[in-house]
């Protein structure tokens, strides 16, 4: 998956914002003002942080190249994936989306309420 793809498919949820709090190296995609996706487009290969399960993660790692440890973050709940050919288009979505539930999961319920009123009225 290339680096346009994934921030379209970040911006696709609803009450996402794109932000370069960490300077211009870096994309920022929050769900309610909690980070879900850090992406480093200058970096060749682009790579993007995500969040990610804890026990999957170390799965991931393990049957992938393109999937590290979380570079700057809690190696625990963050990956880094290198972006390209190597991983399938299809996987990469899956993490965008797991890493955005992960989030949201963690909000408050009445702000989980609100984004689910929001997605279901956006989607008719």
């Amino acid at each position: 998956m290339h680096l346009e793809e994934v921030i379209t498919l970040c911006l696709w949820f609803p009450q996402t914002t794109e932000s370069m709090p960490f300077g211009p190296d870096v994309l920022v995609y929050k769900v309610a003002g909690k980070m879900f996706a850090l992406a480093s487009p200058d970096k060749v290969p682009p790579t993007i942080n995500l969040k990610c399960d804890p026990d999957r993660a170390i799965e991931l790692r393990d049957q992938y190249e393109a999937v590290q440890p979380g570079y700057h973050m809690n190696k625990r709940h963050w990956n880094t994936v290198t972006l390209g050919d190597e991983l399938p288009d299809e996987l990469v979505a899956q993490m965008i989306q797991d890493s955005h539930n992960l989030v949201v999961k963690g909000l408050p319920k009445k702000v989980r309420d609100t984004l689910s009123k929001n997605s279901s009225t956006s989607n008719k």
